[in-house]
This record gives C-alpha cells, sequence and structure tokens, in this order.
C-alpha cells in the first residue's frame, strides 16, 4: 500500500461515512486528475494545495496536478480482532502496510444511530481498538522473542535484540502503545519495527465525529479525546462527516460559506489531508509550465537528485543541476523570467536539500 493512512473505528462511528467524503473528493477532480479508486476500500485523494492555484494564475496551464495521498478504509473491525474474531486477521494485516491510523471516534449522541456498545465514550472506544493494536503486537513480539532465544545460544548479536524485544513486551504488558516507548529510537528497536511492522508505533491522528452542534464549540466528548490524545503527542481533528460529504459537492465559494457558518476556517477532510500528510513526512515541490502546473510529494530531507527521480530516474542519473525559484519569490515577481531577471533564480548541485514549495527546473544529460 505505500504511503497510505488508515482509516479505523468501531460500527456506527462514521468511518465509512468519512472515507465516502474522501472517495467523492477524489472523484470531484476527476476532470484533471488522472488516479481512480485501486481497489473498493482504497482511494487516493489530491491534496489541497492554495499555491497551486497562485502559481496557476501567473502560467494559466493546461491542466494543474496536486499531490495525492492514500486512504485505506479497514473493516471488520470487533472486539476480539486480535484473536481473530470477525474479519481480524484481515483487519490487521491491512493497518500494518498503512504508515498512520486515522481513528475516527463517536462525539456525539444520536438515538437514531446505534452504538455497538450501548453509549457513547469515545475515550472506552479507543482503549478498545488501541487493545487490540497492543494485543496483535504482543503476540507478533513474543514469537519474535521465542526465536531469537534459540539464535541467541550461537549468535550475540541476536541476544541484544531479545533483550530489546523482552523490554517492549513488558512496556506493552502495561497497556502502553509503542510509539510511547523511550527506546523507539534505539537501532535495536527500529530493527524490530521494521521486521514486525509493530501497530503500535504508528502515528496516530484521532477523527472527533461530532453533530452540527459540536461543529462550533468543543462538547464534553471532544474535550476527552483532546485530552487523551496531549497525552501521546498526537493530533486531534474535528469534523462532522455527514457535512464533510456534503461539502465534496459544493463548488468553492458555497464551501467557504457553509464554513464560515459554522465558524470554521478550513474543512475537517481538508485538515486530515494535510495533516497526514505531515505526519508521513512529506512535502512538495512544483514544476511550472504552460502545459501543466504539479506538485510533486517528495520526502521532507530530499536532496534535489532524488526529488528529480520523482519526475523520471533518468532525472536523478544524468543530473547536473537545478534551477531552483523560492515560492515566495516566484509569486512576488510574477513568474520565472521576471524572477531571474531580480536575480532569484538559484542554480543547485547535488547536495541542494529541497524546500517545501520550491519551484524546479532540472538539467540532465543521459
Amino acid at each position: 500500500m505505500g504511503l497510505s493512512i488508515g482509516l479505523v473505528g468501531l460500527p456506527n462511528v462514521g468511518k465509512s461515512t468519512t472515507f465516502n467524503a474522501l472517495t467523492k473528493a477524489q472523484n470531484a477532480e476527476a476532470a484533471n486528475y488522472p488516479f481512480c479508486t485501486i481497489e473498493p476500500n482504497k482511494a487516493i485523494v489530491p491534496v489541497p494545495d492554495k499555491r497551486l492555484d497562485a502559481l496557476a494564475k501567473i502560467v494559466n496551464p493546461e491542466k494543474i496536478q496536486h499531490s495525492t495521498l492514500d486512504f485505506v478504509d479497514i473493516a471488520g473491525l470487533v472486539k476480539g480482532a486480535s484473536k481473530g474474531e470477525g474479519l481480524g486477521n484481515k483487519f490487521l494485516s491491512n493497518i500494518r502496510e498503512t504508515e498512520v491510523i486515522l481513528h475516527i471516534v463517536r462525539c456525539f449522541e444520536d438515538d437514531n444511530i446505534v452504538h455497538t456498545e450501548g453509549s457513547i465514550d469515545p475515550i472506552r472506544d479507543i482503549e478498545i481498538i488501541e487493545t487490540e493494536l497492543i494485543f496483535a503486537d504482543l503476540e507478533a513480539l513474543s514469537n519474535r522473542a521465542e526465536k531469537l532465544k534459540k539464535q541467541a545460544r550461537v549468535d550475540k548479536s541476536a541476544s541484544a535484540l531479545m533483550e530489546m524485544a523482552e523490554e517492549l513486551i513488558d512496556f506493552l504488558e502495561g497497556g502502553n502503545m509503542a510509539y510511547n516507548f523511550e527506546k523507539k529510537d534505539d537501532e535495536l528497536f527500529i530493527q524490530l519495527n521494521q521486521e514486525l511492522r509493530l501497530l503500535t508505533a504508528k502515528e496516530i491522528m484521532y477523527g472527533a465525529n461530532v453533530d452540527e452542534d459540536g461543529m462550533s464549540e468543543d462538547n464534553d466528548y471532544v474535550k476527552a479525546v483532546q485530552s487523551h490524545a496531549s497525552k501521546n503527542n498526537s493530533e486531534v481533528i474535528k469534523l462532522c462527516a455527514k457535512f464533510e460529504e456534503d461539502l465534496v459537492g459544493m463548488d468553492d465559494d458555497e464551501a467557504e460559506e457553509f464554513l464560515s457558518e459554522m465558524g470554521v476556517t478550513e474543512s475537517g477532510l481538508a485538515q486530515i489531508i494535510h495533516k497526514g500528510f505531515g505526519k508521513l513526512g512529506l512535502m512538495s515541490y512544483f514544476t511550472a509550465g504552460v502545459k501543466e502546473v504539479r506538485a510533486w510529494t517528495i520526502r521532507q530531507n530530499t536532496t534535489a537528485p532524488k526529488a528529480a527521480a520523482v519526475i523520471h530516474n533518468d532525472f536523478e542519473k544524468g543530473f547536473i543541476r537545478a534551477e531552483v525559484i523560492g515560492y515566495d519569490d516566484y509569486i512576488t515577481c510574477g513568474g520565472e523570467n521576471k524572477a531571474k531577471d531580480a536575480g532569484k533564480m538559484r542554480l543547485e548541485g547535488k547536495e541542494y536539500i529541497v524546500n517545501d514549495g520550491d519551484i524546479m527546473h532540472f538539467r540532465f544529460n543521459v
């Protein structure tokens, strides 16, 4: 699945409605956007970026191409998923392949929508899912530790890895998530995580799904989620899932007016996409020409040749230099030629670390 965000949540919390809104967001871009849904539970969603619109006003291109983000609707979670209940095994394998978890929790009362646990309690719901993730990781770590014990008899390096696994097992058994483990930057932890793709080591964002009344002011449920998230250095995004689905069908002016009436400046969906992009350690640089203005997705701290490879591998192989204009300079000057005349274009070599928003042109020879 690659760089993707997995949506999880108990039944009737708004997860599927949120995913439907993401899918609609993808389809709403169909006229100038070539991607499509690869499978029923996956959406490749354009990342909203006003900088592209500003560049397009100057360049007047034939088309605009956004950066993208993958969202996966992970179904089948119930109590006991770690033991194979429901679609537990499928659920756990799907989430293991994602990079970030978006946990949708219900933060509103509605007698017409029955909660599977019989009442509204977002912290209980969070604990149900996170407990299943912990159990799954404990099983995986215990199996790995047993194998390491046998290897340690003849391989000293296996002994150190076994000790790390056992220390982590003790930590998880205390009801803790691996992303709070104090040794998570240790090479041995990193090795274990690479081998097992630990579920509890993944970044988590919480989507607090509220009703209309909850949009203007945080209710007690939302505050409880925010308190829980702050202890884990996690993000909370407040949204009304049904409104998000409706918003996608509106034009920009309608959507802006609607959001203004709700007292918010950015939709929950846009926040999810932007914050998810950041959680994945991603950013965009731009190419701007009459054919297209395009955002290219790269990892933060990427060198110019590696950034060029996102366009084509030959660009990296034959990299000579990059012509770079900072976004602010490009906009202030009013385009490439005026930026050149103002001395704002730089020639950068192989060691250059690309900045978010750079407008780039690569020179190469293969």
